[in-house]
């Protein structure tokens, strides 16, 4: 794999689903979505670390270009089958790219319940689930700020996370906002006899930081990884061409890593947040805010 594009995620770098972020210097989506050697579309087939082994009902990417607010490209088409997905990847150019790959844990497969979610300059998607949903949707929707309700477009309790985080104040202090809200789930979810409310990893962005979080109610989360930092992988990997021409911000954030390159990948803690930015990265340990 020495100096090939392939290598340039399979080295780097994410059941229900799958999910990668990425941040760095602006490269183009195809390099990321379709040429590593474990691509996130070679998981949409063949996932090796999910709960399920085929993630087929439906895509979405999210990047930042040119305009005030991130792009958002998605399809209920397998993303192993899509072509206007391989048409786009080889045109768009980004510093930084939302990718995810969707099973449905039990609402409709439509364009609207397709990952990432988008809000104002925000992107959002999610691994997992709220159990139960079903039954506490109502309560939790209602929960919701009046202002942002009307944007709701799907049926996920995905979605439904990412607003209620919203309403917490992401755009402030997404660390507590998530908290908040995963608290409040919990708290609903026990309310109406649901042991385990909440399962799964999360990836929001401003366009400038990503924040990523690992939690379960019970303790057993969906896997998720983070890139070895670019010096560091010189010195491990010094036969790797791709590493030398990479900028040192870069960074990927997976449910499944995209390679078994020793030393690229390092599992997040179980019951975790963490954040990329440009200059120091930082992580902490997770816990709920209850109501």
């Amino acid at each position: 794999m020495k100096g090939d594009a392939r290598s340039l995620v399979g080295c780097l770098t994410q059941l229900m689903c799958r999910w990668m972020a990425y941040s760095g210097d602006p490269i183009l989506a195809e390099e990321l979505l379709f040429r590593p050697q474990h691509s996130i579309i070679d998981q949409s087939l063949h996932s090796r670390m999910g709960a399920t082994t085929t993630n087929g009902d439906g895509f979405g990417i999210g990047w930042y270009g040119e305009g005030v607010e991130p792009a958002v490209f998605k399809s209920i088409e397998p993303a192993w089958n899509d072509v206007n997905l391989r048409e786009i990847a080889g045109q768009v150019r980004t510093p930084l790219l939302f990718a995810h790959i969707r099973v449905s844990t039990g609402t409709s497969v439509q364009r609207s319940n397709c990952h990432p979610f988008r809000h104002d300059g925000w992107l959002w998607m999610h691994n997992g689930a709220i159990r139960d949903f079903h039954h506490t949707r109502r309560d939790l929707l209602l929960a919701v700020d009046p202002v942002l309700y009307p944007d709701i477009e799907g049926s996920t309790d995905s979605e439904t996370l990412f607003f209620l985080a919203m309403t917490f104040g992401l755009t402030d202090d997404p660390f507590e906002a998530v908290a908040r809200a995963v608290g409040f789930v919990e708290k609903v979810g026990h309310d109406h006899g649901v042991e385990y409310p909440f399962q799964g990893t999360v990836a929001t962005t401003n366009g400038e930081s990503i924040w990523a979080f690992r939690y379960s109610s019970e303790g057993t989360s969906r896997s998720l990884y983070f890139s070895t930092n670019v010096a560091a992988l010189r010195q491990l990997h010094p036969e790797v061409e791709i590493f030398h021409r990479l900028g040192e911000e870069t960074r990927l954030v997976v449910s499944e890593p995209l390679s078994d390159l020793p030393g690229a990948w390092n599992e997040v803690p179980e019951s975790a947040a963490g954040v990329v930015r440009p200059g120091t990265d930082e992580m902490r340990s997770f816990k709920p805010i209850a109501p």
